[in-house]
């Protein structure tokens, strides 16, 4: 992604490389010319579109409103690129039937039923997935910067509360048991009808724009990538509800996390209001059901944080270990069937070799109980990640670690080869 500063805002422009059409969507401002919003298209890649489940799923349908088929006002529609909505338009979740073992991840689905019945135009177009990537000074949230008392830099460096010299075995050890009850299934994506791992890397690189764009802090990123893998973990979802899950799982980890979350009436704005209000909170009530209301759960950023006090390293390996892990969230295969701890091993061991030729310390080896040779399948993994990184066409997270905080590290180049004899 490339940012452009202009008077009127900034305007988040999509990335070179994204084969999907985009949408050009004017947004009319009093007594202003009108702002040009840059929407991804529609993803079409998926042949499944609206394929019936088949056994062992039950369908729960949500009935939306009118709001999702008529285009908000001062807006043109744009039919080259909509579908034509039928009479009454459908909200349709699919619960999966939990596998044996699985039925405690999933809970609270017998009270999901929503409906709210409204007649909509079928003549109107309206995208599957209108992925919005524009803020500008219209936005209905103003916050003046004097209410943080913290730093942008020291936002994230405010998580030795999980590093505490007396309890930090303790804590780790808690963490490593707590990881195991809430991991994602790791190939969800096979069982989903109507999503693809693309849509999915497309859904997270945006919520990386996101985060950056209202400087939110590094474990909401990973929080809610935490909540959007474990709900599709166990609801199928259609490609159009994609973003509204997606939407609710950041809000509802910016609501756990930060101090000074944005309101809800920012993530409607920053869908481009696709999807109202009501939608919102509802899917974020869904959301919290299905997780059974866990949200306390360890994430890669965590453990990183923690081999990175234990064993200190530079600020430039500390950079590059957190750009790497974060690499592993736009894949849901293969990483999803490494812990999270596992994860953050990887990054520390890859960052610490591109940087100081050395792999993983005995430090950290006796306080994880992870040797070099447990590491390798996912530094491996990791290591292919960020040599493919400047081709893909996600590169929210490659551009966001350009910046001179961060000290340049997505611009550094990996190893050709780990020598890891």
């Amino acid at each position: 992604m490339r940012r452009s500063s202009s008077k009127s805002g900034v305007v988040l422009a999509p990335a070179a490389g994204v084969h999907d059409a985009c949408q050009m969507i004017g947004r009319a401002q009093l007594g202003q010319d009108p702002h040009q919003r840059t929407v991804l298209g529609v993803l079409t890649e998926n042949g499944q579109y609206r394929r019936a489940c088949g056994q062992g799923t039950t369908t729960v349908r949500y009935f939306s409103g009118s709001e999702n088929a008529f285009p908000p006002a001062g807006k043109k529609a744009l039919s080259a690129f909509g579908v034509r909505v039928p009479p009454k338009q459908g909200f349709d979740i699919y619960m999966d039937e939990a596998e044996q073992g699985d039925r405690d991840s999933c809970s609270g689905r017998e009270e999901m039923a929503f409906e709210e019945v409204c007649e909509v135009d079928s003549s109107t177009h309206k995208s599957d997935l209108h992925f919005l990537l524009d803020f500008s000074t219209v936005s209905p949230m103003l916050v003046d910067a004097s209410l943080h008392p913290r730093s942008e830099d020291a936002s994230d460096s405010g998580s030795d509360v999980i590093n505490v010299t007396e309890y930090a075995e303790e804590i780790h050890q808690y963490l490593r048991e707590a990881e195991v009850r809430h991991r994602p299934k790791a190939h969800y994506l096979r069982k989903q009808p109507d999503i693809t791992e693309g849509m999915r890397a497309i859904l997270v690189d945006w919520l990386v724009e996101v985060g950056e764009e209202y400087k939110l802090r590094t474990e909401t990123l990973y929080l809610a990538v935490n909540f959007l893998d474990r709900f599709l973990s166990c609801m199928s979802v259609l490609r159009g509800k994609l973003q509204l899950v997606g939407t609710a799982a950041i809000l509802l980890a910016s609501k756990y996390e930060e101090i000074y979350p944005p309101e809800v009436d920012e993530f409607v704005y920053i869908t481009d209001d696709t999807y109202t209000k009501r939608q919102l909170l509802r899917m974020e009530h869904l959301l919290l059901k299905v997780l059974a209301f866990d949200l306390t759960v360890p994430t890669t950023n965590q453990f990183l944080l923690q081999y990175l006090r234990r064993q200190e390293v530079c600020i430039r390996t500390e950079n590059l270990a957190k750009y790497v892990a974060e690499l592993s969230l736009l894949e849901a295969d293969p990483f999803l069937k490494y812990l999270p701890s596992l994860i953050a091993a990887a990054a520390y061991c890859l960052a610490n070799y591109t940087v100081n030729r050395h792999f993983w310390p005995e430090t950290l080896a006796a306080f994880t109980g992870y040797s070099l040779s447990e590491i390798v399948p996912c530094l491996s993994e990791l290591h292919k990640a960020c040599l493919d990184m400047p081709h893909r066409p996600q590169q929210a997270i490659r551009e966001k670690y350009k910046a001179s905080k961060y000290m340049h590290v997505s611009l550094m180049e990996a190893p050709a080869v780990l020598s890891l004899q």
